[in-house]
């Protein structure tokens, strides 16, 4: 059984119903092996109670998902999938509705003869029961090496990890078969088919103006993101709730997927971004995309995100925004959330990570020169990211590949909203 079986106890468990979802879009490339490949997880927007997998085989037989709860195994329930995309082979995607919350269930896929081996998630609970999940930034350059080595080392610093975020530029060539190989081996078999990915798209997943090929098939979004004005909005945008947490994922692409209204484009996932984060009823909220609203990197600067969400973010207090693109390690916050303590601050957290090997040149004016401050910025320091939400507390911590503590801090909202630097 795999560590997100060891998570939680079991429950007693009744009938599951299961139905499929899925979408279709075509690009016929080469045949992949048949055994199932590339299998991942991708959230609903309900984990408690569904679950998406995608993964790509050959076109020989018709896609099937075999579902258990692991606790009566031999209640094995068939759901038949379906085929999505041809893109170095045929993707495949189904949703499994019905599930009990807080509850281990082993599956396979595959097409019925050849089947993929037995894996084990477990559903989200209802509640706000505590969990800890991973960020990461780019991975991009060096996945095999730089990429693989600081994956690896996240699961084992954190193997009860029940979530990953992916801040985008996952790969550097959109559609690079070679390079998307690398990313699912960085991670493996086991952490993208037990645990929950949620991925942004970064400007290394378009190709010119186009969203890769790759991106529909692998990522397939619970269909509640902003509206289809324009190129991408809803294979990119989206929130999923897990445990107290409303996780949302926006799209920063405006000079790739809305070079001639950038403006327009950026004001309708504001729009919607307001709905979402009006609507959400738990008490900590996540969001994350690709472009920073404050630059990490000198003559960097991007002013229509910033001018577009900002205001949306503080007026929400969101509690993280997660970002990447500037291959370095950042974190601040508005200025005039500041207080005496120097190290408290209030209101929404901003932070820009790396993950892979490529790094850039490091400055504060950004920030500065846009009413931010910054707490901890970092050259030549790739990360990986751990978070944990427990009640009133989420604590984040941003580590090395040795396991080293570069930055970490507290948000408390026992007694109001308060920042507590503990680096």
């Amino acid at each position: 059984m795999s560590h997100s079986a060891a998570r939680h106890t079991l429950a007693a468990l009744g009938a599951t119903l299961l139905t499929l979802t899925s979408a279709a879009v075509a690009a016929p490339v080469a045949a992949a092996a048949t055994t199932p490949e590339r299998v991942i997880l991708v959230p609903t927007a309900d984990p408690s109670t569904s679950q998406t997998i995608t993964w790509r085989s050959d076109d020989s037989g018709s896609p099937v998902l075999e579902i258990a709860p692991a606790a009566s195994p031999d209640q094995v329930t068939t759901v038949d999938g379906a085929k999505t995309d041809e893109v170095g082979g045929t993707f495949h995607a189904v949703t499994a509705n019905g599930l009990t919350p807080d509850t281990d269930y082993r599956y396979r896929v595959g097409d019925g003869a050849v089947l993929s081996p037995w894996r084990t998630f477990t559903t989200a609970s209802a509640g706000a029961d505590p969990f800890t999940f991973l960020y990461f930034g780019d991975v991009q350059n060096g996945i095999s090496t730089g990429g693989a080595a600081m994956a690896r080392a996240a699961l084992a610093a954190e193997p009860d990890a029940e979530l990953a975020v992916h801040a985008g530029d996952l790969v550097n060539d959109a559609d690079s078969e070679s390079e998307w190989t690398e990313w699912f081996e960085a991670f493996g078999a086991e952490a993208t088919g037990t645990m929950n990915h949620v991925t942004t798209a970064g400007n290394h997943e378009y190709a010119l103006l186009s969203l890769s090929d790759y991106w529909r098939p692998q990522f397939p979004t619970p269909g509640n993101g902003a509206s289809s004005w324009g190129r991408h909005l809803p294979d990119t945008s989206y929130h999923t709730d897990y445990q107290g947490v409303r996780f949302i994922v926006l799209n920063s692409n405006y000079r790739q997927a809305a070079p001639l209204g950038s403006r327009i484009w950026m004001d309708i996932q504001r729009d919607w971004l307001e709905d979402v984060l009006a609507d959400n009823p738990h008490p900590w909220t996540v969001v994350t995309f690709h472009h920073p609203v404050f630059s990490n990197s000198p003559d960097r600067d991007n002013g229509v995100l910033r001018d577009a969400w900002l205001d949306t973010f503080e007026e929400y207090d969101v509690d993280l925004v997660l970002q990447g693109h500037d291959h370095s390690y950042g974190r601040g916050n508005v200025a005039a959330n500041g207080t005496d303590d120097p190290r408290v601050q209030t209101g929404p957290v901003y932070t820009v990570a790396v993950t892979g090997t490529k790094m850039y040149d490091i400055a504060e004016d950004n920030w500065t020169d846009n009413g931010a401050e910054v707490r901890v910025q970092l050259s030549d320091t790739p990360t990986y990211q751990a978070v944990e939400v427990d009640g009133d507390f989420l604590r984040y911590t941003a580590r090395t590949a040795d396991g080293t503590v570069v930055d970490s801090f507290t948000i408390d909202k026992g007694d109001g909203k308060v920042v507590t630097d503990t680096f």
